[in-house]
């Protein structure tokens, strides 16, 4: 699945199937659900999943929080808008299917 397809199945009902719980959360969150996005980030527990769930709690403007996941996850807090980290995560966590 490209990242274009990624963006056009936002106008379903439900993810498209087999995504993982961090990509899931990446949907729900361009659906606007932080909430139900959270919840899919939290419970990949993983590298995968903490890059996901510090991205969120960046949008959220909780950065301490932020900052935590990122150092979970091996990752430096990007310098990038929010919205070029959602479409980076997506583009590299498809990448990984």
């Amino acid at each position: 699945m490209t990242l274009e397809e990624f963006q056009a199945s936002l106008t379903a009902a439900a993810p498209p199937p087999g995504l993982s719980l961090a990509v899931q959360g990446l949907w729900w969150d361009g659906k606007g659900d932080w909430a139900r996005a959270h919840g899919c980030a939290q419970d990949q527990d993983d590298r995968i999943g903490a890059a996901v769930h510090a991205y969120l709690h960046r949008k959220e403007g909780d950065l301490g929080n932020a900052g935590y996941w990122y150092a979970r996850a091996g990752r430096a807090m990007p310098k990038t808008t929010l919205d070029e980290e959602w479409r980076a995560l997506v583009r590299d966590l498809l990448g990984r299917r």
